[in-house]
């Protein structure tokens, strides 16, 4: 039989091993709990973490959605564009053929007309022409008729004029100044240029005239002068030549020209 000392010590060692045992089984609880916390817990985040995910692809295929709904409207309308686009081409096509064909038609109207134009153009240069000949033709003849003479002081006169016409041709040759009168008989002294001429007598048979010249506060007869006879006379301070000449001479009128030199004093009015 134990001792009573040998069964107290073996009821220690019983005891012990008891709490031994009980502290390994509240570690393994408190290791198996954590375990199950920390597996909870990873459970709970990825469920989260899946319906975020779940949440981003609903979204992404709503997002898909209204894209192909949009890029569909958007074909739509490109088709209609395209359609309009076709429509306005043809029409802008015609409209180009319709313009050059009404610009093609203008421009040979035009054509025509400018060588319609052109042709009466043609026409009346060679008609200038012909006038320029006969007019040149008649400038000759009218030279031909012009002739000089000595005046009645005995000085070497230029050409005389027989005409109006010749007078103009006179005045082109721009040697002399040259004035057109008219005279009447029994009228008072008529200013021509610088001097004054009276008619007193006219006989239109024997083509004869007096006539009173007044120059420098002088009066000069010329009496019984004939028709295409140069009147010579001096005027001014200068002693300038000054030449008349009666072209033509009817019952009571009598009708010239004066010619004065170029640097003659010019008058104030002039008939």
């Amino acid at each position: 039989m134990p001792e009573e000392g040998e069964h107290v010590h073996i009821e220690q060692q019983s005891n012990a091993g008891k709490w031994i045992l009980v502290f390994f089984a509240v570690v393994l609880i408190a290791v198996f709990g954590y375990a199950h916390y920390l597996t909870h817990a990873r459970v709970a985040k990825l469920s989260k973490d899946l319906d975020a995910s779940r949440a981003q692809v609903a979204d992404l295929q709503k997002r898909m959605q209204s894209a192909e709904a949009q890029e569909e409207t958007l074909g739509q309308r490109v088709g209609m564009t395209k359609k309009d686009l076709a429509q306005r081409a043809a029409q802008l096509q015609a409209q180009q053929k319709a313009a050059e064909a009404r610009l093609e038609k203008e421009q040979k109207e035009q054509l025509g007309q400018v060588s319609g134009e052109v042709a009466g153009v043609k026409t009346d240069v060679g008609g200038v022409k012909t006038d320029v000949a006969a007019t040149r033709a008649d400038l000759e003849a009218t030279k031909a008729k012009l002739q000089s003479a000595v005046g009645d002081l005995g000085v070497q006169s230029g050409l005389i004029a027989h005409t109006r016409d010749d007078l103009e041709l006179l005045k082109h040759k721009g040697d002399r100044n040259y004035y057109e009168f008219t005279l009447l008989k029994g009228a008072k002294p008529q200013p021509v240029a610088t001097v004054s001429l009276q008619l007193k007598k006219a006989d239109a048979k024997r083509g004869k005239y007096t006539m009173n010249v007044s120059a420098d506060d002088k009066t000069i007869e010329k009496k019984d002068r004939t028709v295409a006879e140069p009147i010579q006379f001096y005027s001014g301070r200068d002693h300038l030549l000054f030449e008349l000449v009666v072209w033509s001479v009817d019952k009571n009128k009598a009708t010239g020209y004066l010619s004065t030199p170029k640097n003659s004093p010019v008058p104030v009015t002039a008939n």
